[in-house]
């Protein structure tokens, strides 16, 4: 199917072309108060989220050390500020006991990858020689060639893309066969009562904090009416299997796991080797 040649930014439809550059703005605008800015998108639960995340996915080989094993080739998409790449890292490193797998950490937006730079010098990590960086759309992942991914990770970016389905496809496309797709990202809340009490925090109190924390009212206006346009549950899983990929039972047999009773929602897709 042909792109759309109109989107939506937040609750904005706008010319499909000029979404990137519009997010782009965002990004820039808040890659230095990153942490804040998702302390409040999740009342401060994003870290635990994102430890969660990374222990479901489990990344890693298992003994694999370097300079014996090729240990596994793994993706991180939207991730500029390393904070997934770091994670798993250290899931490779402490629970699989692997020091042989490494991971791009790719993004669109240089602000973001410059960030995240930052910290793994801070860190230490950025001397492992396990990270590399990619300034790139997730929508055009030319420079990494067909099936040679073993595990692609995206999370609390993919609401952001202009074309989602394109971007699917080329998870699809850059993963081995039986490799993995997984994305964390903010979804729908099934309780009345809290979805309720997560819009009226939402709407009413992130960009006003924004606009005192950071100076920056629009771009956290924006950020929490991405999460209301993004598809449900049901809808994202569709899509995940329209790529292609085979979708594994998650919670309760439904194909997704949701955290907080929907406020983020874990996705998984298998690549099949058939």
């Amino acid at each position: 199917d042909a792109p759309s040649p109109t989107t939506h930014f937040g609750f904005q439809t706008v010319p499909s072309s000029s979404k990137q550059s519009r997010v782009a703005n965002v990004f820039t605008s808040v890659a230095s108060s990153y942490d804040t800015m998702n302390d409040l998108m999740s009342v401060g639960t994003h870290r635990l989220w994102k430890d969660y995340f990374v222990r479901s996915i489990n990344p890693g080989i298992q003994g694999c050390e370097e300079g014996t094993g090729n240990g596994q080739m793994i993706l991180d998409i939207a991730g500029g500020t390393g904070d997934i790449a770091f994670r798993m890292l250290e899931h490779c490193a402490v629970v699989k006991k692997d020091t042989a797998s490494k991971i791009i950490v790719s993004d669109i937006n240089p602000d973001m990858l410059a960030e995240g730079k930052r910290r793994a010098r801070e860190s230490g990590y950025e001397q492992s020689g396990r990270l590399s960086w990619l300034e790139a759309n997730a929508e055009d992942l030319h420079d990494i060639p067909n099936s040679c991914i073993d595990l692609y990770t995206v999370a609390f970016g993919i609401r952001n893309f202009t074309h989602k389905p394109l971007a699917l496809r080329e998870a699809f496309r850059v993963l081995k066969p039986g490799g993995v797709f997984a994305c964390l990202e903010f979804s729908k809340v099934h309780n009345r009562l809290l979805e309720a009490v997560y819009k009226r925090w939402s709407f009413g109190a992130i960009p006003l904090i924004g606009q005192l924390v950071a100076g920056d009212r629009e771009s956290y206006q924006y950020l929490v009416e991405s999460i209301e346009k993004f598809p449900g549950q049901l809808e994202w899983k569709g899509m995940i299997e329209e790529a292609g990929f085979l979708v594994p039972g998650g919670e309760e047999g439904k194909g997704w796991e949701d955290l907080m009773g929907g406020i983020a929602c874990v996705h998984k897709g298998v690549k099949p080797t058939g």
